[in-house]
């Protein structure tokens, strides 16, 4: 059997499946694509999580595209995470290119343009549905973990929510976690210290600080209602084709703090929401975080580890995490061995860290007798790449250097005029776009203060009143104890002029004697 013939069958074998599949590529040897050595990602594996890899311009985002088509196409939600702006093309067919005829022939599948059903969603003031979420829903935890809090200040933001919940005090936005902070050591003081203990000011303040560095990256937005129910992430439409629901990131690159506080918040409400599914046959939903290094280069050592969490055990709810950047060692050792499913692109050699790295990209993926790891990732041409996925069993399938597959829709974003008409015919926007501010914590809470401000004027002024009332009193008495003497008939005897003149005649006469 020659070598050729050998490699196909090392493919096609590796890459049988029983169930329903997503053919991605096919396989190449020594530069050569082999026609109808397909590559074959199982639908039953995909919510075992993925990496797609590689550097700028090398094909990351096509592949990211293909995989939401096909994934629409099977009735499997898809959700991504657009930084880059480049993924509203999905909404509209492809124009087609000889180019792209000329690959799928290289391939041995069909090329069919056409366009899917898009959701555009945003946590910004773009068009597209607001998605937001209160902060109850955040809970005390994993807000103190995204304001990176010491046990301490941990421990006071367990003590608010707990009085707001005994306390009926709804916490939707910041402003009314703020509030409540402020009266916790200022107004209710004398009611925590009796209740909780003393919270110390430097403590909220604190805490303070990191919620207004939070704001700063645009939190306010986010935080508040109408809140996003994730069971909309889940649409399909009248072809059984499930909805990519595309979130648009382009203006919060600079704003870390706020895409990853979005995205723990999205994955915590997914998982509490969701119903345990195991290992069936399809996913429920794929999340594809574009850019991920976002995620991970600023988070503290509390958000990795909820990060970890997250990722092994959601695949139990039937999602799948798909990471996209440009190096795999931009995701933490403990995430990436929870990826099932690695594309590798091209990666470029231009100095002695970018070879290291090159060297421990190579050891994630299997050996192979048909190819040198180290020396085809550097080899890699635009819109190929390095496979390996796991088969209907848990196990890793052949390493496949691959020829992928072309989008069927548009490899442009779209125009201003095809995004307004995309959202003009959105059901969602007229369900979470109308900006709701009903009474919570801030508003009950100044009526609290205002009732305390007003019963402590009226009982001073009843004080001062009593006061009043009682000096009064004791004019009044004196001044009736003076009537009285004077009203005395044995006082008015000895007051009255006949008498003092009788005195007086008495004693002149007793003095001439």
């Amino acid at each position: 059997m020659s070598s050729k013939d050998s490699f196909f069958k090392y493919i096609t074998e590796g890459y049988t499946t029983k169930g329903d599949y997503i053919p991605i590529g096919a396989a190449m040897l020594d530069g050569e694509t082999i026609t109808g050595a397909h590559v074959k990602i199982p639908l039953k594996t995909l919510n075992r999580h993925g990496l797609i890899a590689g550097a700028t311009g090398t094909g990351k985002t096509k592949t990211l595209q293909v995989l939401a088509e096909n994934l629409s196409n099977k009735g499997i939600p898809v959700l991504l995470m657009d930084i880059k702006g480049d993924l509203s093309g999905l909404a509209q067919p492809s124009p087609g290119h000889a180019k792209i005829t000329e690959r799928h022939e290289k391939i041995g599948l069909p090329f069919e343009p056409s366009a899917f059903p898009v959701e555009l969603l945003t946590l910004s003031e773009q068009n597209g549905v607001r998605l937001r979420a209160t902060v109850s829903e955040f809970g005390p935890v994993l807000l103190s973990r995204i304001l990176d809090l010491s046990e301490t200040q941990s421990g006071i933001v367990s003590v608010i929510f707990q009085y707001c919940d005994n306390n009926k005090l709804p916490l939707l936005d910041l402003k009314d976690f703020k509030k409540i902070l402020q009266y916790a050591t200022q107004e209710g003081k004398d009611e925590f210290n009796e209740a909780y203990g003393r919270i110390s000011t430097s403590s909220t303040g604190a805490i303070l600080r990191k919620i207004v560095e939070l704001e700063q990256q645009g939190a306010d937005l986010f935080f508040g209602e109408t809140s996003f129910d994730t069971q909309d992430l889940l649409r399909i439409d009248e072809n059984d084709r499930a909805y990519i629901n595309i979130i648009r990131l382009t203006d919060i690159q600079d704003r870390p703090k706020l895409f990853s506080t979005f995205m723990l918040s999205l994955l915590a409400e997914i998982y509490s929401t969701f119903p345990e599914q195991g290992d069936s046959d399809q996913p429920e939903l794929i999340i594809f975080i574009d850019e991920a290094h976002l995620i991970f280069d600023e988070a503290s050592k509390a958000l990795l580890n909820q990060i970890e969490s997250i990722v092994k055990l959601i695949r139990s709810k039937g999602v799948g995490l798909y990471f996209v950047t440009q190096n795999p060692t931009d995701v933490p050792e403990d995430v990436l061995s929870q990826l099932g499913l690695k594309i590798q692109h091209a990666l470029r050699a231009f100095t002695a860290k970018d070879r290291k790295a090159i060297k421990l990209t190579a050891q994630n993926y299997p050996d192979s007798e048909y190819y040198d790891t180290e020396e085809i990732l550097t080899s890699l041409g635009i819109g190929e790449a390095l496979v390996s996925a796991l088969d209907e069993k848990g196990r890793p399938t052949p390493l496949a250097a691959t020829m992928m597959r072309a989008p069927m829709s548009r490899m442009d974003i779209l125009t201003d005029e095809e995004l307004k008409a995309l959202q003009s015919n959105s059901k969602l926007v007229k369900k979470y776009n109308e900006t709701i501010d009903r009474e919570s914590a801030y508003e009950l809470l100044n009526d609290k203060i205002k009732q305390a401000e007003a019963d402590e004027l009226k009982e001073k002024a009843q004080k001062e009143q009593e006061a009043l009332e009682k000096a009064a009193s004791k004019k009044r008495s004196r001044s009736t104890r003076s009537r009285s003497t004077a009203m005395n008939p044995i006082v008015k005897v000895l007051t009255s002029a006949t008498f003092i003149r009788s005195v007086f005649g008495i004693l002149t006469k007793v003095m001439k004697k």
